[in-house]
């Protein structure tokens, strides 16, 4: 932490930008490795019963669960360079990947989905025998498979939207293989061969519904709006209302990567620069109610200067 007047550059008390985040990515390393390794051996075991039963479905899902492993690899490697070092190129490190996972998850899961329905619609018109029993038995164990890996994400979910992607996917997988359970039980009972590509169908709506968010999310967080879960305007009026503080602007608030969050702003204080004191305070302050963890606060002690970015237009 360092502070001269008229430009202070602050962090919180205790911890740093890439500290004090217990659910930060590299925790998850194990989650992913498992993860990644028991979707590999249930998308061969997919894809293989899926063309000796003729299921679309289970074909289907088997492309999205391979898809998912590729969500959790990349998701993994940026969780991994997002814990590199800052470089003199990369001031800020390399955390913004994280951000650039997440939105090629969302990116990928839907044009995933994107085939599976065209595969599902010329199916529709001409409908195929499916072995059901198979389907069932295939399906049923996808539930536990992808139930238990998105167990493993659980607990990060609401603080990185990279691992948020993750425990979606999974999350999706089991919905999609309970789905097709039912699918071929449904085949099994009445003999109805369309029922297959419906569910696919049916599926589809599924993963566009539950990547939805993640998509705006991802797309937000890449061009530099303010995180999810953080109200601008009630960090706007804390900085306002600070003691000897008259005028504020060049407020900027963006994701440095799925868990940090910085800050940056001018702040008028015609009484003159208050100190380092000052600074710490209001670093710990916008770290606990905001999770702003890294921000950079210039002092300005004259309403009269003429501060050339203080127009809100001006960037």
């Amino acid at each position: 932490m360092s502070a001269s007047p008229p430009h202070a550059h602050v962090h919180g008390h205790e911890h740093g930008s890439r500290q004090g985040h217990g659910h930060a990515p590299a925790s998850f390393g194990t989650a992913f490795a498992v993860g990644a390794l028991l979707n590999i051996g249930f998308v061969v075991a997919e894809f293989v019963f899926g063309l000796i039963s003729n299921s679309t479905a289970l074909l289907a899902d088997a492309g999205h669960n391979l898809s998912d492993v590729g969500a959790l690899l990349v998701a993994w490697g940026a969780a991994v360079l997002a814990r590199r070092a800052p470089s003199a190129r990369y001031t800020y490190g390399l955390g913004s990947t994280s951000i650039i996972a997440a939105l090629f998850n969302a990116i990928v899961l839907l044009v995933a989905v994107g085939a599976i329905a065209w595969e599902a619609v010329q199916r529709f018109a001409h409908p195929e025998p499916v072995a059901g029993l198979t389907v069932m038995v295939v399906a049923a164990a996808g539930i536990v498979i992808n139930g238990a890996t998105a167990l493993l994400f659980a607990s990060g979910r609401q603080h990185d939207i990279n691992i948020r992607g993750a425990f979606l996917h999974m999350l999706a997988d089991a919905a999609v293989s309970a789905a097709v359970v039912v699918a071929a039980a449904l085949i099994l009972l009445t003999g109805w061969n369309w029922i297959d590509p419906a569910i696919s169908l049916g599926v589809c709506v599924m993963i566009v519904w539950s990547t939805w968010g993640l998509l705006k999310d991802s797309v937000r967080m890449s061009l530099n709006a303010v995180p999810p879960g953080i109200d601008a305007a009630a960090v706007r009026a804390y900085l306002e209302e600070l003691a000897g503080v008259t005028q504020l602007h060049d407020l900027h608030v963006w994701p440095m990567s799925t868990t940090e969050t910085a800050l940056t702003c001018h702040l008028v204080m015609p009484a003159g620069h208050p100190g380092d004191a000052f600074l710490v305070r209001t670093a710990d302050e916008l770290k606990r109610r905001f999770a702003i963890g890294h921000a950079t606060i210039q002092i300005e002690t004259s309403e009269m200067s003429a501060c050339v970015l203080s127009p809100d237009d001006v960037v």
